[in-house]
């Protein structure tokens, strides 16, 4: 960090504070990887002088972004229990969307635990003391949602999931209110319902981008009442990322070309309607101490390149015509670290970190960063 500083610094005697668009260009790219640099130093500083694990337990809701093996036995399209999958995982293809850990990995490793938080599927009573991870791979706020691709276990099934092993356990409230959930949800009701082509699914037809984020919001308002009235207090909501510029995405609405502009322009009233959301909570129940987590705010060519990102519209795996998952032990790219998107769809185990490192520090988190939320 102190070199990028000094470079800084430097630069700025040499273009004597010049303010031309070209030294302001290069002004804000040293400034932004400084910045960079100071998430991620922040993220571990904090985690190293907590050591001892922030939070009692951790629940983790939502949809293959969040997955980590609960579709691996399910009558789906939609799981991903073989090789490529989990290549860079130290336990191998786990049903983790991604080549190595997913986000609640990370975030676990920051919170102090010392394993993973373990999938619904095949998880004991017991284990729901430390947490339980209920995500599903194409689960939607919406029930219908992803209906075509099979099994999944929706948004209400984990919530319901989730009440029924709190009380075989027989988790006492107190401790449920002192423990962390994040939920990521919502992208699979663009992906898979509204942005699907064919006549499968009509809510484009019914809704404008307005109104159907509005829809979507108000089912999950309900959903996350009865998480709060299950004990949840401390709770993370992770908002849509830029589904547009997904692999996926490009191909089927950008023309190939570049980012879907206008699958970008309907997730952004979901975005603000799920922060207001966020705020509504806060303000309603006094004990709540709940978080948005912008991530598509920070996908932008600068912070890719800042992070060495160099591929950031392609997949790292080999996804074959008119899919979009990895095709089993098909070629995958050599150098990952440089690739924002594993398969079509879902992010490297690199891109993943970024998002835990920045949640955790604060960076893109309001009004609480996940570390303070921990100890509030």
């Amino acid at each position: 960090m102190y070199a990028y500083i000094k470079s800084l610094l430097s630069f700025l005697q040499r273009c004597h504070f010049q303010f031309s668009s070209i030294c302001f260009s290069i002004m804000a790219g040293v400034i932004f990887k400084a910045l960079l640099w100071v998430i991620a130093a922040m993220a571990l500083i904090m985690a190293e002088e907590a050591r001892a694990q922030l939070v009692p337990c951790y629940f983790v809701f939502g949809d293959s972004v969040f997955d980590n093996g609960n579709n691996n036995d399910l009558n789906t399209t939609v799981k991903v229990n073989y090789s490529p999958y989990g290549i860079d995982f130290a336990r191998g293809p786990t049903g983790r969307f991604s080549n190595g850990r997913n986000i609640p990995d990370f975030i676990a490793e920051l919170m102090g635990f010392s394993d993973y938080i373990p999938p619904f599927a095949g998880a004991s009573p017991q284990q729901a003391h430390t947490g339980i991870n209920y995500a599903s791979g194409a689960a939607g706020i919406l029930e219908e949602t992803s209906y075509h691709l099979g099994d999944k276990i929706s948004f209400e099934k984990q919530i319901k999931n989730h009440r029924t092993i709190i009380m075989t356990a027989n988790v006492p409230s107190e401790k449920l209110e002192k423990c962390l959930y994040t939920i990521n949800i919502g992208s699979n009701d663009y992906l898979n319902n509204y942005f699907m082509q064919g006549d499968k699914y009509n809510t484009s037809r019914t809704f404008t981008y307005d109104q159907y984020a509005e829809f979507l919001i108000g089912r999950y308002r309900s959903y996350l009442k009865l998480l709060y009235v299950q004990g949840a207090r401390k709770v993370g909501l992770f908002g849509v990322s830029k589904l547009g510029c997904t692999p996926r995405m490009i191909a089927s609405h950008g023309g190939g070309l570049g980012c879907a502009a206008e699958v970008n322009k309907a997730v952004e009233p979901f975005n603000k309607n799920l922060k207001d959301l966020v705020s509504e909570f806060n303000t309603n129940f006094n004990d709540a101490k709940i978080t948005y987590v912008d991530i598509f705010t920070s996908q932008t060519p600068l912070a890719y390149a800042a992070l060495g990102f160099t591929e950031t519209q392609k997949s790292c795996c080999t996804v074959e015509s008119g899919e979009e998952l990895c095709a089993a032990n098909k070629p995958v790219c050599e150098f990952r670290r440089r690739y924002v998107y594993w398969d079509k769809v879902h992010s490297t185990e690199a891109a993943n970190m970024f998002v835990a490192n920045s949640a955790f520090a604060g960076v893109t988190a309001f009004p609480y960063s996940l570390a303070l939320l921990a100890v509030l």
